[in-house]
This record gives C-alpha cells, structure tokens and sequence, in this order.
C-alpha cells in the first residue's frame, strides 16, 4: 500500500482468501483492505494516537438519511453531550480532492451540523472550522486535540 502522510502506527493484517484485512480498533473486526480503507485506518489513529481523542467518542462508517437518500460517513468524532464535533470524508489515496469533495461533506454537514470538518486522501488533508451562524467554513492548519470538557 501507499505511504501516506500520517504518523505511523501499529496495524494488525489477516489475509484469507486471497484478500489482506486490517483490523478497525473503533468497529473491532478486520476490514478488507482496500485504498480508502488504509486512508480510513491511518486517519483514525491519527485522531485516537495524535489528537487524542477517545475510541468511545468515534464512530465509522455508519449510514444517514440526506434528502431522501441513503448515504455513509467516513469517520464522525461526537462531542461528550452527544453533538458532532467532527466529520471526516476519506478518499483513496489515487483521487485528487476538489471542490466535489467539499460538497460532499458540506451536504452531509447540512444534517449532521458538525463544527469541524475534515478531508483527505492520506496525502493531503483539509481542515476547516464551521461558522453555521453565517453559513460559512474557515480553512484551519489542522484539527483541534481534544479536550475533556
């Protein structure tokens, strides 16, 4: 796989049937391990390892409702009252990040009102702060580590 720009950290493969798993510490279960995937594990342990924030406080890949229509979020890191602190859209390393991408999260951000927002491909990474007072996002050099409340 790729090197990506992430701090290194401990990954768990399993390979059965021809197909290379890692293990997902948040869903606790081996993952096939696809380009997005690795983005996926790399940037979680960055938020767990780097940023510090608690396993018990992130959640991965669950489904949402926008509009009708069934989507899936890469990574959101709750606030400890239950709100959204963060939202994270990981791509392939192979796909440059452009202004779909932003849309992309922006629409999922429009339910689920987080006040960070993050992309990447594991080689770049785009951080943002929401302002949803006037409906607007400021580019930040990187995500607030967390802190208790």
């Amino acid at each position: 796989m790729q090197e990506l720009n992430f701090p290194k950290f401990e990954y768990r493969f399993k390979s059965t049937e021809n197909k290379v798993s890692i293990f997902d510490v948040i869903r606790k279960k081996f993952i096939i391990l696809q380009p997005e995937e690795w983005v996926r594990q790399h940037c979680m342990h960055y938020l767990i390892n780097e940023k510090k924030y608690p396993k018990s406080l992130i959640n991965v890949e669950k489904e949402l409702t926008i509009n009708g229509l069934k989507k899936r979020y890469d990574i959101v890191v709750f606030n400890s009252d239950g709100s959204i602190h963060l939202i994270v859209e990981c791509k392939s390393y192979s796909i440059n990040i452009n202004q779909d991408t932003f849309d992309q999260i922006a629409r999922y951000n429009l339910a689920l009102k987080a006040n960070y927002l993050m992309v990447t491909n594991g080689l770049n990474h785009y951080y943002c702060q929401m302002d949803t007072e006037n409906e607007c996002y400021s580019f930040l050099k990187d995500i607030p580590n967390y802190t208790k409340p």
